[in-house]
């Protein structure tokens, strides 16, 4: 709680669970807009209490979101933190880069090795070798450098400099779907995607007074729910997106040609664990990313109540003047076995790993509290993937709180 606070310079203030002064800028959304503040005043119809602050006593309950963002503009770790960094004289950032291996010496971590357009260079430490790669990135570093599963690394020819099972394991995320319906009324991104003059019109609003669409994320209320009563805490976030997918692709969502807008159940706390492994000794070599979505009963039977409940808000009176039918997965879609079906289908990682080199002093542990990796001198880990367990929630601000207490222990362990 104080790195949180630490990091944290709210709009509303600090104090009690708030911080206020820090990096980390944090605001309301800068206009009440009218389809999501229906989509609250549905979800209170239908049965779950308001919530002015899902971060504040109390998460469960529907209200707007608070975004890491000032005067209408995302407020990044890198605008928060690196870019008044980059004025120290002791700070050098090599951008174009690929990390290719940590160097270690006798078991202790000395440098890095990384690549660039002109070549190969080293830069070696004076003290520690800090990754901060990410839950994909940094455990397939640390296997690059012969840390990680023993077998794993032999079948690929890589040096064992430790081997520890837990390098790659464990990797969680937050599951979601979403149901689409289409809207009685031009009031969503849809109508802003295909239209070329409504586009003109909120660049030029947002670019001349930062008005508009554009200062929004579009995804600005929801609420956090329990799948079962007898839960402590809620297991699913219900997102209002103003917006509806007529197909994804790695590169871009396409929307629907008409006024849509979606709810998208997300299930916090997924019992599967899934890997990250590398596929080739090739730094350059993308690694094999597993999930293990909906194995357990409990996945399956929160991720349907949370689409059940979607349903519930989308046929509530506060959205009737809003919601015309059902386009995804249709009213036709209703028995569990259908719906299941559609989850698999159209169902996708919420962008939010972590776990994949995590925490403790289990056997398949990979970092102890202080964030050193077991048996590596002068290496640690500062980073989404060492957490032990998903939160339930968004996970940017836990891992800048990560970031924030793992300065605090290099520098207590320096001094």
């Amino acid at each position: 709680m104080p790195f949180f606070k630490k990091a944290e310079d709210n709009e509303r203030g600090g104090g009690g669970l708030h911080g206020s002064g820090g990096p980390l800028r944090v605001s309301d959304i800068p206009n009440q807009w009218a389809l999501p503040t229906a989509m609250i005043a549905a979800a209170v119809e239908s049965g779950i209490p308001a919530n002015p602050d899902f971060n504040g006593p109390a998460q469960e309950g529907t209200g707007f979101f608070q975004f890491t963002a000032s005067k209408h503009r995302r407020w990044s770790a890198a605008t928060a933190y690196l870019a008044p960094a980059c004025r120290r004289k002791n700070l050098h950032v090599e951008t174009l880069a690929q990390a290719r291996r940590i160097l270690i010496e006798d078991g202790r971590a000395v440098g890095i090795e990384y690549q660039l357009s002109s070549g190969i260079r080293r830069a070696r430490a004076r003290r520690e070798v800090i990754v901060c790669g990410g839950a994909f990135g940094t455990p397939q570093l640390l296997q690059l450098s012969g840390i990680g599963p023993g077998e794993l690394l032999q079948d690929m020819g890589i040096a064992i400099h430790r081997d520890l099972a837990g390098v790659g394991a464990h990797l969680r995320d937050h599951f979601n779907t979403y149901l689409s319906f289409r809207c009685a009324e031009p009031v969503t991104m849809n109508d802003l995607a295909i239209s070329l003059p409504r586009r003109i019109l909120a660049g030029a609003q947002y670019a001349l007074f930062r008005k508009g669409p554009l200062t929004s994320t579009a995804i600005s209320a929801g609420a956090f729910i329990r799948s079962d009563p007898l839960l402590e805490r809620p297991d699913l976030q219900i997102n209002m997106l103003g917006w509806s997918a007529e197909s994804r692709t790695s590169e871009r969502i396409n929307p629907h040609p008409f006024s849509a807008f979606s709810l998208s159940p997300v299930h916090l706390r997924p019992d599967c664990e899934g890997s990250i492994r590398i596929k080739s000794p090739d730094p350059l070599a993308p690694p094999a990313i597993r999930y293990e979505f909906l194995r357990s009963a409990y996945d399956k039977q929160a991720i349907l109540y949370g689409m059940r409940v979607c349903r519930q808000i989308a046929h509530q009176p506060a959205l009737s003047r809003y919601m015309a039918e059902e386009v995804l997965p249709g009213p036709s879609v209703s028995s569990d076995e259908d719906l299941l079906a559609d989850v698999r289908a159209r169902g996708v990682a919420n962008y939010h790993p972590v776990g994949s080199c995590r925490m403790g002093s289990e056997v398949d542990s990979v970092t102890n509290a202080r964030l050193q990796v077991h048996g590596i001198t002068g290496l640690r880990v500062a980073d989404a993937s060492i957490m032990p367990a998903i939160i339930a929630g968004n996970t940017n601000a836990p891992t800048i709180m990560i970031g924030e207490k793992a300065a605090a222990m290099i520098l207590e362990d320096a001094a």
